[in-house]
Formats: structure tokens, sequence, C-alpha cells
């Protein structure tokens, strides 16, 4: 597996460029990245709606057949109004992500306040709710700038995720290097038996 990677390693590092593309993408042309997002989750839940459906129809065991169905049909109907309408699907998108924020911001200080006997330092705990109720709250006021902001996320993630891997196929590439040299793992001559 060590020498089949080492002599790939060119693959991770041009994964870690397509991140980085993406990545720098996503921060020029915020507005097709929210976009494509939207396209591409219509398009996943149209697929999975339709596979859902065939198992119905097939008779999948296990699983009743009915809310296959009831699956299918909602995958297909919000994938198509997914791609027929993308900017309200982003919105109604946000205003998930917004209510999920708050919600679990809100989860997070109650679970702070009944553990600060148990616990030191839940101050910390605490404030990750309060972030998260803020970030909620901001998200609701402001629902663009929201969507702008999570794509600039977006596009930090990839890059940084990017530059790791691209780190990583350097690295290992010359641990390919260092052991068809005979230098083993880590630059260290391998012991004489």
């Amino acid at each position: 597996m060590f020498e089949l990677m080492t002599r790939h390693w060119w693959v991770l590092a041009l994964r870690g460029a397509f991140a980085i593309l993406f990545g720098v993408v996503a921060w020029v042309w915020p507005d097709i990245t929210v976009w494509a997002l939207v396209v591409l989750f219509g398009a996943y839940a149209l697929v999975d709606g339709v596979f859902a459906l065939a198992a119905a129809f097939r008779g999948t065991r296990g699983q009743p057949r009915g809310l296959l169905v009831l699956s299918g049909v909602a995958g297909i109907a919000l994938g198509i109004a997914a791609m027929a309408w993308p900017g309200v699907t982003a919105f109604v998108l946000l205003m998930l992500i917004a209510a999920w924020a708050v919600a679990t911001g809100v989860m997070e200080i109650i679970a702070a306040f009944a553990l600060r006997k148990e616990i030191q330092g839940e101050w910390g705990y605490a404030l990750t709710g309060v972030v998260s109720v803020v970030f909620g709250i901001l998200l609701f006021a402001w629902p663009a700038s929201g969507a702008v902001a999570i794509v600039w996320l977006i596009g930090l993630c990839s890059i940084v995720f990017g530059a790791v891997m691209v780190g990583a196929a350097f690295r290992l590439r010359k641990l390919g290097r260092d052991a068809r040299a005979g230098h083993g793992v880590g630059g260290a001559r391998p012991a004489a038996y």
C-alpha cells in the first residue's frame, strides 16, 4: 500500500490543486458557487428520489414500500424545485441553517449551565453556544450576506484542505524516493539482520 501511494503521489497533489482551485473560484464568484451548490443539491435529491421509487417498486425487503414511495416522491419534488427555483432553494437552505444554528446554540448554553457543577471551563462551551446563536440570528437578519459568508467559508476550507493534500502528496513523494534509495521511512537506514 505504501509503495502504491508513494508511486501515485501526484494523484493526491492533483486532488489538492483542484480543491484549491474550487476554493479560489468560491471566493472570486460566490454567487455562481451558491447557485452551483443548490443545483448539485437538487440533482442529488432528484436522483435519490428516483432510486427510492425504484426500490419501492422493486420490493426491497425490510423497508415499507409506502415510506419509500413517500421518500422518492419528496426527493423528486425537492430536486425539481431546487433546479427550477435555485434562489428560493438557497434562501430556504439558509433559513434551515440559521434555525439549526440558533437551536444548537441554545442547547449548548443550556448544557453549559447544567454542567457547571460537574466540569470546569463550562464558559467555553457556553461561548460556543452564544457564537452559534449569534451566527443564526445574523443569517436570519441578512440571508444574502450569510450565503456569501458560507461560500467564503467553504472556499477557505477547500483551500486549506487542498494545501494540506498537496503537502501530503509531496511528503509521500519524498518518502517514496527515500524508500527506493534504501533509506527507509523517515530517512533512517533499515537495520541489517
